[in-house]
Order: structure tokens, then C-alpha cells, then sequence
């Protein structure tokens, strides 16, 4: 059996050894390349514009020109961006709040928000520096004129009694800041699966230099601010 063995061995030794082909010597940090997707390369920006960003290019700048009597076409209003931003002091005692807080938000405005701190102590309130006390989200470009045709257009409507959104939240160069008591009022938001009921605040800032100019440019947006006109009886007032 031994002699066998030598013989298989010397036999395995005599075959001749297949030559591999060399390989060309990688250079250094040269890393592998992944593998081409196949198929149509997608698309990430948007085919047509918003409704609400077409009909400020389209109708209302040419009708603010006229309005103000500009000389070009940079001197209209536009919207720069919208700050929506939620406040939440019982979040010191109910850390869970500002998860559910985060979740609402995201779903509302499509982007997720960041989380504000407190910036010191405040022995009255109870707070410390650094703890959580609310979240807000910055919204530009197409998500912006998104939220605001939803808000006017469907969010405002469903608030209960509404006759308008009070033009006082001028802050005197064309920036507008409005409240929100109830977050349910935009259809994104699961009313059985909200926490508790929270309130926003909303921030449009423009290129205005007056107020007159930044109500102007929100009202032909379509925001339904109140007047003063008196309304008929049995109808709801709109001041």
C-alpha cells in the first residue's frame, strides 16, 4: 500500500501545472467598482413645478408690478422661506412627547424637523440648559410653496368658527408670523393616534420691504386674512 501512495504522489507531482493569468497590480486606495444598476437612471427633480409657484410666475408677479409700479421684474415680493416651529414645555416631564412631536411634524411638512434646546437655566419653569423643549422645521423650494397651498387651501378652512387669519402678524418689513392651536387641522395628522393636542407656530418671510407689500404678495397666494367689512346677519363674520 505504501509503495501505491509514493507512486500516486510521484505521478501528481510529474502532471504539469495549469499557468495562471497575472494580474495587473492595483494601484494604492484604488478601491473595487460596484456594479452598474441596470435599467433607466432615475429622476429626482421634479417634472412641472407647484400649482402655488406657477401661479406666482405666471399671474401674480405680473399683477404686483402693476399694483406697486415697479420698474423690473427683481424688485416683486417672493417668498424666501417658511419656519414652522412647535413648542413643547410639558416635554421636560414626558420625554416621549417630543418623538410623537417629531413624527406629526414630519408627516405635516414632509421633511423632518430638528430638535430645539434650552439655551439656559430657568429655576422658575424648572429647566435646565440643554434640555429638549420643542422641535421646528425650515422648509425652502418646492416643499415650502407645497405647505403653503396646503395650509391655505385645505388646513385653515378645517379650523372650527374660522373667519380668517388676523393681518396683525406683520412684524413691519413684510414678514408674517401666524399661530396654530391644533395640529389635527391638517389632514395628515391620525386623530387616534395623536398624544395630546399641540400648538405651532408659523413664520412665512419674504422679500418685502413694508407690510403692505407682504400682505399683498400672501393675499394673491391665496391667504384668507379677515377684514373688516361687516357680514350679514346669520352668516359667519369674516372680521
Amino acid at each position: 500500500m505504501a509503495k501505491d501512495d509514493d507512486k500516486a504522489a510521484a505521478a501528481s507531482g510529474d502532471a504539469p501545472k495549469k499557468d495562471k493569468p497575472e494580474r495587473a497590480p492595483k494601484a494604492k486606495g484604488e478601491k473595487k467598482k460596484a456594479k452598474e444598476p441596470e435599467g433607466p437612471a432615475p429622476t429626482y427633480k421634479r417634472a412641472t413645478p407647484p400649482k402655488l409657484k406657477a401661479m406666482y410666475d405666471g399671474t401674480i408677479r405680473a399683477q404686483m408690478m402693476k399694483e406697486f409700479s415697479y420698474s423690473t421684474v427683481m424688485q416683486v415680493p417672493r417668498i424666501v422661506k417658511i419656519t414652522v416651529n412647535m413648542g413643547l414645555g410639558k416635554a421636560k416631564d414626558e420625554p416621549k412627547m417630543i418623538d410623537n412631536a417629531i413624527e406629526e411634524l414630519k408627516s405635516i411638512t414632509g421633511q423632518s424637523p430638528v430638535v430645539s434646546r434650552a439655551k439656559k437655566d430657568i429655576a422658575v419653569f424648572k429647566l435646565r440648559k440643554g434640555q429638549k423643549i420643542g422641535v421646528m422645521v425650515t422648509l425652502r423650494r418646492e416643499r415650502m410653496w407645497e405647505f403653503l397651498d396646503r395650509l391655505c387651501n385645505i388646513a385653515l378652512p378645517r379650523v372650527r368658527d374660522f373667519r380668517g387669519v388676523s393681518p396683525r402678524g406683520f412684524d413691519g418689513r413684510g414678514n408674517f408670523t401666524m399661530g396654530v392651536r391644533e395640529q389635527i387641522i391638517f389632514p395628515e395628522i391620525e386623530y387616534d393616534k395623536i398624544d395630546s393636542i399641540k400648538g405651532m407656530n408659523i413664520s412665512i418671510v419674504t422679500t418685502a420691504t413694508n407690510d403692505a407689500e407682504g400682505r399683498s404678495l400672501l393675499g394673491h397666494l391665496g391667504m384668507p386674512f379677515r377684514t373688516t367689512t361687516a357680514s350679514a346677519p346669520g352668516v359667519g363674520a369674516a372680521a
